[in-house]
């Protein structure tokens, strides 16, 4: 019984590393402009973003000492 058991994982070991590949086969990678132009636009909103934080948390620590010190 435990021997079926173990054909029956080798098969789904061998359909799913099948499927693995087949899938693998259908990405589109992007090619080197079209990689530059997102990695810089992931940079630039990431800039932008913690600029923000920064702004807010800045604001937020002001406006805090404001109220403590009256």
């Amino acid at each position: 019984m435990a021997e079926g058991n173990s054909t029956v994982k080798s098969k789904e070991k061998k359909s799913w590393w099948k499927g693995l590949k087949s899938e693998f086969g259908k990405i589109i990678w992007p090619d080197k402009k079209t990689l530059l132009k997102q990695t810089i636009a992931v940079v630039v909103i990431s800039v932008v973003i913690c600029l923000l934080i920064t702004l807010v948390d800045s604001l937020g620590i002001r406006i805090m000492e404001l109220i403590v010190n009256k």
